[in-house]
């Protein structure tokens, strides 16, 4: 994708199946990849991370054109489908692999969320404190590839239908003109 006008931003939001289902549905997004990032492993597996000791988050990378989608919206509708006011958990899925974060590969990307957070926080959106994290990415692997597009080839799935349907179907009610169906 060298010589393209796209960007590539990525995401924790905890379990990274619902993340990326979620991401896969918006117009601009050109590309979603689940993967892990922000920890000390290099090239963790999912037992690994698993374990809580790696320090890696789950998370997807997101290639989007600019043209079609702005990072605030991006980041607009990261904040609407996930909790980022638990740290380190998501509904059940507990742990330092599920925590909030958002990790930027551009500075316009972290100013965008760093002001999105203090209007977020200034107008009282949420009852807790946000807690997502802001950094540079690090340490990026890609998981394994029975983990991509894990939501749209296992949709009768039980977590799938429980947490990650929801999830979309939230997105597709709140952002209907940024969905792609």
């Amino acid at each position: 994708m060298a010589n393209t006008p796209y960007q590539t931003i990525t995401l924790g939001g905890g379990c990274f199946w619902c993340t990326e289902a979620v991401y896969v549905a918006v117009r601009g997004i050109v590309d979603v990849e689940s993967g892990y990032s922000n920890g000390q492993s290099d090239r963790p597996s999912y037992d690994d991370v698993c374990t809580g000791r790696t320090g890696c988050n789950e998370v997807v990378k997101l290639v989007y054109d600019p043209a079609q989608i702005n990072i605030r919206q991006i980041l607009e509708i990261f904040f609407v489908v996930h909790d980022p006011t638990t740290l380190n958990q998501q509904g059940n899925d507990r742990g330092t692999q599920y925590r909030s974060g958002i990790y930027y590969s551009t500075p316009e990307q972290m100013q965008v969320a760093g002001e999105l957070i203090a209007e977020l926080a200034r107008d009282g959106a949420y009852d807790n404190r946000i807690v997502t994290e802001v950094e540079p990415l690090t340490n990026y692997w890609p998981a394994e590839d029975y983990h991509q597009d894990f939501f749209a080839r296992n949709p009768h799935q039980g977590y799938c239908m429980m947490v990650a349907a929801p999830k979309v179907a939230k997105f597709r009610k709140t952002f209907a003109s940024l969905s792609k169906v």
